[in-house]
């Protein structure tokens, strides 16, 4: 059996006597974690009493929800590439986190959850607060763990951090029994990782990347289609150089934003649903789709038989799993992004190989993107669109922003250009409402040197508003920019696109005095008695005159602050492929429609 001994930075790794739960923390430590998201109960008591009494290198953060923990946990992965850990109670404290450890297993992110189980006598008698949490989470985790003996964390907590920050990243689940917790035992801290035959670092064969090339100089239209894997692979240097070496357009999943400048010549921004035309329809018309790190979810494809329909496809991925589940491709590399891409450039050099001309190509895609841009029409009142354009004005392009779910989601993506990865934070494959605030409260604890900001709807960000008090209480100085339209902006679209505008349970506010540009006093709820009640400074702003001024004093603000911007409710994300339809039939405009 395959083990491997990691690096010792302790002279003396056998310890006597120790607690589990102290165990535990010091195995933590050695992890490097400086911040852990937790809501103590029953369960874990005995792991908070020894991260307050025997740790000065871990900071514990309490957050007002146990899904804000996770999302915490979410947001400090997301934009450190280190792994972000959470921790609850058992029952229900661990199933709060089950949305959470979801959205990581579809988003790839790096998390190790760790909840307390109860005694194990008692597991499998329905004991209070007894939930099989380890059963549960197993289609959701990259691993998940159950820890019967104490003698076991020091492997198992080396282990748990292997898997969650190696190969494709994910979320890992440690369950820890509050026995196993108290136990005092000798323990051995140097135990080594027994993964066999994980491997999560595969290479390409230098025989399929000359046939990628080979297949670049019979091409004419080459598209580059990337996602969340250059980021998490840290690939985005290596992609840079390729694409600017080759001449070959990008276009970039909402997981893959800032992984490609969106500032550059080259860039198609992000494509799919609501994503560019110039992206939309490059992709449609090309003869050869590069993919790297991407996995051809239905947002991006739509229907799957009319994506890419001329294309020869190749699919350069760090999980094979990934090759031919959703689009059968022509050539499949299973690889390292950063090493394929880099060992792609060597070859060129070494082989002499000459680029072909693809200037035709990149003068019309770069037509599209000139004549199709991201845009709105300004109209009496601030849209979405308008607010998150002036803010990226106001910021210069430099902040981390984090996002609800809904339509603000979408502009969020269309109207702040990102040009450096791990500064666009969102639920993506998932989908959760309520993870703006979390998200972006456990990115500000990763980088206090960095503007975080949330941009909110109204109805996603009620989901999770508990957590402002999190950001007074901890002095988390993370902006919120809250576009309310009193509705469910992106369901109300969808009503108004296939539902007749019925609308069936999408109106936040009283339908008999609707809150809005035009009546300010039927907003409800009223958001800036809301901040406040939770000691929060806010401003409430629905005139354009006051907008960039009041972008400016949120901005600058030493620390939490909630800037309500009020829109209507009748603005559409566009352009918009509709179910069923193709690239080629993307509605540009509302006009369109």
């Amino acid at each position: 059996m395959k083990t491997q001994n990691l690096p010792n930075t302790e002279k003396d790794t056998f310890v006597r006597q120790i607690k589990g739960s102290d165990l535990l923390v010091k195995c933590l430590e050695r992890e490097g974690v400086e911040v852990v998201f937790a809501y103590p109960g029953g369960a874990s008591m005995e792991i908070h009493q020894s991260l307050t009494r025997t740790s000065d290198k871990i900071r514990t953060i309490l957050p007002r929800h146990e899904q804000g923990c996770g999302f915490m946990a979410h947001g400090y992965a997301r934009t450190t590439g280190k792994a972000g850990v959470c921790m609850t109670t058992s029952g229900p404290g661990a199933t709060n986190l089950v949305t959470c450890i979801a959205d990581a297993w579809m988003d790839s992110i790096p998390m190790i959850a760790i909840t307390g189980q109860v005694n194990q006598k008692l597991i499998g008698k329905s004991a209070f607060q007894e939930t099989d949490f380890y059963g549960m989470t197993v289609p959701i985790t990259k691993h998940s763990f159950l820890v019967l003996d104490p003698h076991d964390l020091p492997r198992i907590i080396r282990e748990a951090f292997y898997i969650a920050t190696t190969g494709r990243p994910g979320p890992v689940l440690i369950d820890i029994p509050k026995d196993v917790q108290q136990a005092i035992i000798n323990v051995d801290l140097n135990q080594p990782i027994d993964l066999p035959g994980y491997n999560p670092t595969p290479q390409a064969e230098d025989e399929d990347l000359i046939k990628l090339m080979e297949l670049l100089t019979l091409s004419k239209r080459p598209v580059l289609y990337t996602g969340g894997g250059i980021i998490s692979g840290n690939a985005e240097k290596e992609l840079l150089a390729f694409a600017e070496y080759m001449g070959i357009p990008v276009a970039t999943t909402l997981m893959g934003l800032g992984g490609f400048p969106e500032t550059h010549e080259l860039s198609l921004r992000w494509f799919g649903m609501h994503g560019s035309v110039a992206g939309n329809w490059a992709v449609c018309d090309s003869d050869l789709l590069i993919t790297l790190g991407a996995r051809f979810d239905d947002r991006i494809t739509g229907v799957v038989s009319k994506f890419a329909p001329n294309a020869t496809i190749v699919h350069v991925d760090i999980d094979q799993s990934e090759h031919n589940k959703n689009k059968l491709v022509s050539l499949a590399i299973h690889s390292d992004v950063k090493y394929a891409l880099d060992r792609l450039m060597q070859l060129a050099k070494e082989r002499n190989y000459s680029v072909p001309d693809f200037s035709e190509w990149q003068h019309q895609v770069r037509e599209w993107h000139t004549q199709y841009p991201f845009a709105f029409k300004k109209g009496t009142h601030i849209t979405s669109q308008e607010a998150i354009q002036t803010l990226y004005e106001v910021s210069k392009g430099d902040a981390i922003v984090a996002t609800g779910v809904g339509q603000h989601q979408m502009w969020s993506a269309q109207f702040y250009k990102f040009k450096e990865p791990k500064t666009f934070v969102s639920s993506l494959g998932l989908g959760t409402m309520g993870f703006g605030l979390p998200s972006a409260l456990g990115a500000q604890v990763a980088h206090p040197e960095k503007k975080v900001i949330d941009i909110d709807g109204d109805g996603s960000f009620t989901m999770n508003v508990q957590e402002l008090a999190t950001a007074v209480r901890e002095k988390i100085p993370v902006k919120i920019l809250l576009l309310n339209n009193q509705h469910l902006g992106m369901v109300v679209q969808w009503e108004d696109s296939f539902y007749d505008g019925v609308r069936a349970q999408t109106i936040l506010c009283d339908p008999d005095n609707p809150g809005g540009p035009e009546n300010i006093e039927g907003l409800y709820p009223d958001f800036q008695t809301v901040a406040k009640g939770f000691g929060v400074p806010s401003k409430r702003v629905w005139k354009r005159e006051d907008l960039t001024s009041a972008m400016e004093e949120m901005l600058n603000s030493d620390g939490p602050f909630l800037l309500e911007v009020i829109v209507p409710y009748t603005e559409h994300v566009m352009p918009f492929i509709a179910p069923g339809k193709s690239a080629k039939e993307i509605i540009i405009s509302r006009d369109d429609a």
